[in-house]
């Protein structure tokens, strides 16, 4: 039992040389990688630094450009909200000014069209009827001296007469 005791002792030993062997080829392949690691990241920001620097620096210049520019818009839009509701506020005045003499050349229109119909209808009765009456007058004339004219001459140029004034009274 005592050989196998030594015999399992001496595997655990080169066991442990060997893991020992591993992880210092672990640690010395970790600390290759991370010099690698680092000369990359020293590059890199040796290459990026400049190219912040820069960038900063136009920021620094451009702040107060761009600041300045987002305040003009801003007072821009601000003026052009003040100018939209004044525009507003006239066309609205305009509109209910037109509405009100829209209204008030319509009354006068229509004062106007009653009093041209109310004179037209005047003149009509005041014309017309005198007028009608003068007709009326001249054909009673008309009729009254074709009847005397007509009893005066001889009955048998009766019917020549009758013609005559036929065609006399449809002309």
């Amino acid at each position: 039992m005592q050989f196998w005791m030594e015999f399992f002792s001496i595997v655990a030993a080169i066991a442990l040389v060997v893991q020992v062997g591993i992880l210092i080829g672990l640690f010395l392949q970790l600390k290759r990688t991370t010099e690698s690691i680092n000369r990359m990241v020293n590059d890199l920001h040796t290459r990026i630094g400049p190219i912040l620097t820069r960038t900063q620096i136009l920021l620094d210049d451009t702040q107060p450009k761009i600041t300045a520019l987002v305040d003009d818009a801003s007072h821009v839009v601000y003026l052009a909200r003040t100018q939209a509701q004044k525009m507003d506020k006239v066309f609205t005045e305009a509109s209910d000014r037109l509405r009100g003499q829209l209204v008030r050349a319509d009354r006068i229109l229509t004062g106007t069209l009653e009093a041209v119909e109310d004179a037209g209808e005047q003149v009509r009765r005041s014309f017309l009827r005198p007028v009608r009456t003068a007709s009326a007058l001249v054909q009673g004339i008309k009729v009254g001296l074709d009847f005397l004219r007509s009893h005066r001459g001889r009955r048998d140029d009766r019917p020549e007469r009758v013609e005559q004034q036929e065609d006399e009274l449809f002309i």
